[in-house]
């Protein structure tokens, strides 16, 4: 969808922006059944169903959307859009500029603010001027987060998974390799590798396996694999490869073959920016504007976004009760992966009355 011009938080404008969004459900009469589902750092708009054309995977929380579903489609209006700055049908680095050539390095600098007030736009086109929830985790769970700071007055319901109130210094650490990785690739070209003959895979390659390590658990990955060699494979003096990298290497190549290196670039700065009491006066003054019912929930095994970081926003926020805590062993990835416990809360917060 067109939300026209769009300008950013530390300058510069799009003259031109469009939103891919999917839906589920039917929005109702009064327009006050509807729910926005916001995905983190790689996903997209494609929360639920097999892959097919257009998505090359399939629904990243498949189990939580359709009737009886956690997200019941025979209540609720579920929307789901792809964000500005990605690469799966939203205006991005890799998307044409009026001058004919992509964006590439061109392409603003966008926060987590930026991300929101997009969304925004798309809710004013769709007609949809309060949300009756707006729930995500990681990435998806600081746009969530941001929602309810930045429109107290168009969100009831947040729910924040994995996340924090701001970026970390060792989340931001963890990300300056992953950066490092791509813009130090040889074929990235400054971010202007659109015309060329190969894109940076190998720095995103190496960004992924980087990243994916810390989405998972130490616990898990030595129960998995822990010093087992990849069959057929000899790492002794041979050259082969442990189990646990093989399956690094798997999950390095998914991505560099539908993943856009710049947006995995803009995307990640953009979480690095995440700070919801920037110009606020800090955190606690920036939760206080919050009214939404604000359920904020924690994996307990999660090493890049540590429980600790959930109990803060949920002990600052007057509009939060004590933080939720996802039993895993996965890891980060558990908010993903655990749609049971996910979807039972999904389920109590949805049941309750709220108002604005």
């Amino acid at each position: 969808m067109d939300i026209g011009s769009l300008g950013f938080e530390t300058g510069g404008a799009l003259p031109q922006v469009s939103i891919a969004y999917e839906t589920w459900g039917t929005l109702n009469a009064a327009r006050d059944n509807a729910i926005l589902v916001e995905h983190a750092l790689t996903g997209d708009s494609h929360v639920s169903g097999p892959a097919a054309a257009g998505h090359p995977t399939a629904g990243w929380w498949d189990g939580l959307i359709g009737p009886g579903s956690p997200l019941d489609t025979d209540h609720w209006f579920v929307v789901a859009s792809n964000v500005i700055g990605g690469c799966q049908g939203t205006t991005g680095p890799s998307s044409q500029a009026p001058d004919g050539r992509p964006w590439g390095s061109r392409f603003p600098f966008v926060t987590v603010r930026d991300q929101v007030a997009a969304e925004a736009a798309l809710s004013d086109q769709l007609g949809i001027s309060v949300w009756a929830a707006v729930l995500g985790g990681s990435m998806g769970g600081m746009r969530a987060l941001e929602w309810a700071v930045t429109y107290p007055e168009r969100v009831r319901r947040c729910i924040v998974l994995a996340c924090s109130a701001y970026a970390s210094a060792e989340q931001i650490a963890w990300c300056q390799p992953q950066l490092l990785a791509i813009r130090q690739d040889p074929d990235f070209a400054g971010g202007d590798y659109y015309d060329r003959p190969r894109g940076p895979h190998l720095g995103l390659g190496l960004a992924r396996r980087i990243a994916h390590v810390t989405y998972r658990s130490e616990p898990e990955l030595d129960t998995r694999f822990g010093r087992q060699a990849q069959a057929g494979e000899q790492p002794l003096g041979e050259g082969g490869r442990y189990a646990v990298e093989s399956y690094l290497d798997h999950h390095a190549d998914k991505l560099a073959t539908r993943f856009d290196a710049n947006s995995y670039v803009v995307l990640t700065e953009s979480m690095n920016s995440h700070d919801v009491g920037r110009g606020r006066g800090g955190v606690q003054a920036a939760l206080e504007r919050v009214t939404a019912d604000l359920v904020v929930v924690a994996v307990d095994s999660d090493r890049l976004y540590p429980p600790r970081l959930s109990h803060e926003i949920a002990q600052t926020s007057a509009s939060s009760g004590p933080a939720h805590v996802i039993t895993s062993d996965h890891g980060h990835d558990g908010f993903l992966i655990e749609i049971g416990q996910v979807g039972e809360i999904v389920r109590e917060t949805l049941s309750r009355t709220v108002g604005l």
